[in-house]
């Protein structure tokens, strides 16, 4: 009886982080969705091309080619990428930090730091919820 037990209760252990990993990416995809509209807001419209080209991608999807920070690449699981930049827009980068000749004008960060607590919060609240749920099974 007791070896049954022990099966069961590992069966269930092993369970929790496809759980986790199930319950958490709705999570990140609303946080990086809200953060992403924290820098369009935040974010200096000339033609309102750079506020435009920030873009949300979730796990397993293609970032565009031509984003910024280091081009296209297949985001991870539980994960979500947010990027600035495509073909027209290649200097998000110049607009953040300025250069000699501009002063910069930080949107990506800023929104970033007002949100990051809000998302570690979300997600843990995820991630508690995932485990509480499935060890109640």
């Amino acid at each position: 009886m007791a070896s049954k037990q022990l099966r069961d209760l590992t069966k269930r252990l092993e369970a929790i982080p496809k759980a986790v990993k199930n319950a958490v990416q709705p999570s990140l995809q609303k946080s990086g969705n809200e953060l992403a509209d924290m820098q369009k807001h935040l974010a200096p419209v000339d033609t309102g091309a750079l506020r435009d080209s920030i873009t949300v991608t979730p796990a397993g999807q293609m970032t565009p080619a031509y984003s910024q920070p280091g081009g296209s690449h297949i985001v991870p699981e539980n994960a979500v990428a947010i990027t600035v930049g495509n073909q027209e827009v290649r200097y998000p980068h110049l607009v953040e930090y300025g250069t000699a000749e501009a002063k910069a004008q930080p949107f990506f960060w800023p929104a970033f730091r007002l949100l990051k607590k809000r998302i570690e919060n979300r997600t843990k609240r995820a991630i508690s919820k995932a485990v509480k749920d499935d060890w109640n099974k």
